[in-house]
């Protein structure tokens, strides 16, 4: 239950409506336990006597408050609607704004299939747990409470019998509830596995079909499909138990407060009237003990999608900005002081191991390696994407720790290894860089990142709508695209994570070209082919995450193996020397 009072606040700034919806149950429920008292003279009085008045008058008082009941029904249906759905986008407002918070270490610890479940799927069991289970969890107690006085009112003998019914369906209750709560968590996890199978599935749909693999992504899916299947109908055939037991012992009771009480009329001990009332009242107590039951279910497995939902909300980012904060990276100078990295505490090595690097501000440095060398590593330690497990990073003569997350990011520009472009038109990415350029500044970007040749060939040049992901552009492009925003920012350290991978060589040179003319910019290139670093001022070779050499070309390919390696395996069949 902590799990739902840790919630509360997102429903209390819904009190007002809460508490109306709550009060209308309250009056429904009255209005409507009052009926069968009116009928009980109708049977007793008005029928025996033939008194048509009497009858008019009693049965319009029935009606009166079965009018009444409907329009605060209704009314009742509207407030719990409000409170619900205000209480369902509160929490994914708030899920939504604690992920954008998030690091890259806590976004390692959730999938993105289980985040957008936790914010659809969990989300709407809570609201389902308001809207469906409010009336109940209101009206039941308090017709469950007047139905059993009113009972004992009419025969104290008689309501005996709920002494010995209520045990047996709390019983029944408890035994149920145990079983299927552990069951609603598992279903959960089992939504968040299709999810992620459907997602992985349509974002690399074109690879599936590339490699004709379509066969084998069924058979993936139908595999978590029959998991969700499986786990759904165990949940649910322990959870319907409920319905069949409580008639049950519902309908047991009915029979035995019959018999009972047809004795009690046939020696005079009561009448037919207080009979039908009793009865009435019985139903209602039953069906609201049935109804609390239900409630029970509802509220464990919200309890389930609670927790979850709760883990998204404590999740803390380990970045936070300082106290005393430098406000603004005085220039592109980067300094690595024997730093070391592991992705996770526990993990056996270190990503990055002891690298002790200086880059001062306006050079050119190339970073190369092998696959697994931890190039992409070191770069997200720059702009702090990452925390440095030993050692210390500094950006502009001042630890990364110094600055806000906002200034130090402002200032460090980095264009990803996976380029990530969002549904909408071209302008509207790329001022994602800066939110205020105008045409021209755009169009000098997309100059400096080869990218204004191919949007000049488009008929809506930079209202050309993209995709998401951009998957209505070739991968060379959409790589320019994400060059040209990050250069927008103007940033004071510019990080490309082998990011011209996907164009021609020739597209490659003009744009290291048009990136040598920006002064005062520190550059980072991370590159697998030698000749896209070649120029550099110096280049680091990274080997199994630790800084194996630095030098510039020509030193390089005169003293070390590794350096001399990868280049004539590039350059075989060119000219002996570059």
């Amino acid at each position: 239950m902590s799990d739902l009072a840790y919630l509360w606040p997102y429903l209390r700034r819904h009190r007002r409506d809460l508490a109306l919806a709550v009060g209308l149950i309250l009056v429904e429920t009255v209005f409507e336990m009052v009926i069968p008292l009116l009928m009980t003279g109708i049977v007793d009085y008005g029928v025996p006597n033939r008194d048509l008045g009497y009858l008019l008058r009693q049965g319009g008082w029935m009606v009166l408050c079965a009018l009444l009941a409907l329009v605060t029904g209704l009314l009742y249906a509207r407030y719990a609607a409000r409170t619900a759905y205000g209480f369902g986008a509160d929490l994914r407002r708030a899920q939504f704004e604690q992920m954008q918070s998030y690091d890259f270490a806590n976004l390692d610890r959730f999938s993105s299939a289980s985040l957008v479940t936790r914010m659809t799927t969990d989300v709407t069991v809570m609201q389902n747990a308001i809207s469906g289970g409010l009336r109940p969890l209101v009206r039941s107690p308090v017709m469950l409470g007047l139905g059993i006085a009113l009972s004992f009112f009419l025969n104290p003998r008689l309501a005996v019998v709920f002494l010995v019914s209520a045990p047996v369906l709390g019983v029944i209750l408890a035994l149920i509830v145990r079983k299927v709560g552990p069951l609603y968590g598992r279903q959960q996890r089992a939504v968040d596995a299709l999810n992620s199978r459907v997602r992985e599935c349509l974002t690399a749909i074109r690879a599936v079909k590339a490699f004709v693999r379509g066969e084998y992504e069924q058979e993936q899916f139908d595999a978590v499909n029959r998991e969700l299947t499986d786990v759904s109908r165990e949940t649910f055939r322990h959870a319907v138990l409920n319905l069949p037991a409580f008639q049950l012992v519902m309908y047991a009771v009915v029979v035995a407060i019959l018999w009972q009480g047809g004795r009690m009329i046939l020696i005079g001990g009561m009448t037919v009237g207080d009979l039908t009332a009793f009865l009435s009242y019985v139903l209602q107590v039953m069906n609201s003990l049935m109804l609390i039951s239900n409630v029970f279910l509802m509220l464990t497995r919200s309890l389930a999608s609670a927790r979850r939902i709760r883990e998204v909300l404590e999740e803390r980012p380990e970045l936070a900005d300082p106290a005393e904060p430098v406000e603004e990276v005085p220039d592109g100078r980067v300094e690595l002081r024997d730093v070391s990295f592991r992705y996770h505490q526990d993990a056996e090595h270190d990503a990055l191991s002891h690298v002790t690097l200086t880059i001062p501000a306006g050079q050119t440095v190339g970073i190369i390696g092998g696959t697994g060398s931890a190039k992409t590593t070191l770069v997200q330690l720059i702009p702090r994407l990452y925390e440095a497990t030993e050692g210390t990073v500094l950006v502009g003569g001042h630890p990364v720790q110094d600055y806000p997350l906002s200034v130090l990011r402002d200032a460090v520009g980095i264009v990803l290894q996976k380029n990530v472009l969002f549904a909408g038109t071209v302008r509207e990415n790329l001022r994602w860089g800066d939110p205020e350029a105008d045409d021209a500044a755009l169009w000098a970007a997309c100059r400096q990142a080869g990218a204004e040749e191919f949007l000049r060939r488009m008929p809506d040049g930079l209202d050309t709508r993209l995709e998401q992901g951009g998957v209505n552009l070739s991968g060379g492009q959409r790589q320019r695209l994400c060059i040209a925003r990050t250069l927008l920012k103007r940033p004071r350290v510019l990080i490309f994570d082998d990011s011209t991978s996907a164009v021609d060589t020739a597209t490659a040179a003009r744009i290291r070209r048009a990136l040598a003319g920006l002064q005062g910019v520190t550059k980072i290139i991370i590159a697998q082919r030698i000749i896209s670093v070649m120029e550099a001022d110096q280049i680091v070779i990274l080997d199994d995450g630790k800084v194996h050499a630095v030098g510039n070309h020509a030193s390089l390919l005169a003293s070390d193996p590794i350096y001399q390696e990868i280049y004539h395996s590039q350059q075989r069949g060119g000219i002996q020397d570059g």
